[in-house]
């Protein structure tokens, strides 16, 4: 019984990988403002996240109200990281704006090291270096031939950087909320922030074709629903230390997928700055995420 959990972890694992690669794509597809799909994604998700709510609230009605402030935060950081991701992603290719979302972890291990002090291994320091390094190839050869490609690729990193202080809060969070609750408040909090940010904006909320609703619907159930809930089933039955590493797959499958989807083929250079930062990734989970328990994805 138990190796047959740890397969269906492992299947639910490599669906959350998918399903959060899909991300870029959606974004892409939707002919509408990077904040606006952001806004669509985290509200339909709410409505397609409460039946699993009510009935996990039927079983254990005790919700710890001060505690709510924890995911509540969470969700305005995963709006802040959305709302710029989505935007980066008219200004450069999906591969670069997933891998280089991706480097929340190297926030998340500075974060604790400036403010609560914690000391970092060698291997961490390691990690980060080569994935500046990887990170640094790709932005200089993006601003050196397409600058517009740069600016996108910086708006990128900093999504990483907004990713990585959800994680901070989620840290918390986890401690009073199962992760159903979690992500539920999570949408709550972030749904509230994007129509806030969208107002600033001054984006439309309607007006849009059908087939960008439809798009819309697909990033909530596909994204969000099956993601976040494959990859908290593949946390509940693996170690977040084969799990967090995993997720540096992410980016590559984003990549090919973004081939025939989205015509974009990568250049030689794109390449190598992505494999240097994929492994400098790779070496920063396994140092250091072994503590979290939620996904890092975008």
């Amino acid at each position: 019984m138990k190796n047959n959990k740890s397969i269906t972890a492992y299947i639910a694992l490599g669906v959350g990988v998918l399903a959060l690669s899909f991300s870029a794509m959606f974004v892409r597809w939707a002919d509408a403002p990077g904040p606006i799909t952001a806004l669509y994604r985290m509200f339909f998700s709410i409505f397609l996240l409460l039946p699993f709510f009510i009935r996990r609230t039927n079983v254990n009605p005790a919700i710890k109200t001060r505690a709510i402030i924890f995911p509540l935060m969470a969700g305005v950081f995963t709006a802040l990281d959305l709302a710029l991701w989505n935007t980066s992603l008219s200004y450069t290719t999906a591969a670069n704006a997933t891998l280089l979302g991706n480097t929340a972890p190297l926030w998340v291990a500075l974060g604790t090291w400036l403010i609560f002090k914690q000391r970092l291994s060698p291997p961490f320091w390691r990690g980060l270096a080569i994935t500046l390094l990887g990170a640094a190839l790709i932005l200089g050869t993006d601003f050196l031939l397409h600058p517009r490609f740069g600016v996108g690729d910086v708006m990128a990193m900093f999504t990483g950087f907004f990713y990585g202080i959800y994680y901070l809060f989620t840290e918390k969070s986890r401690i009073h909320f199962g992760s159903v609750s979690h992500v539920f408040f999570v949408g709550i909090g972030a749904s509230i922030s994007l129509y806030i940010i969208n107002l600033v904006l001054q984006n439309p909320f309607t007006g849009y074709d059908s087939r960008t609703w439809t798009v819309f619907g697909a990033t909530a159930l596909v994204s969000q629903l099956i993601g976040y809930m494959a990859l908290a089933y593949a946390l509940g039955h693996l170690p977040a230390s084969i799990v967090a590493p995993t997720m540096v797959l992410q980016p590559v499958v984003t990549a090919f997928l973004a081939i025939p989807l989205l015509n974009e083929i990568p250049n030689i250079w794109q390449v190598i700055g992505g494999l240097i930062a994929l492994f400098g990734i790779y070496m920063v989970n396994r140092t250091h995420h072994r503590t979290l328990k939620e996904p890092p994805s975008s």
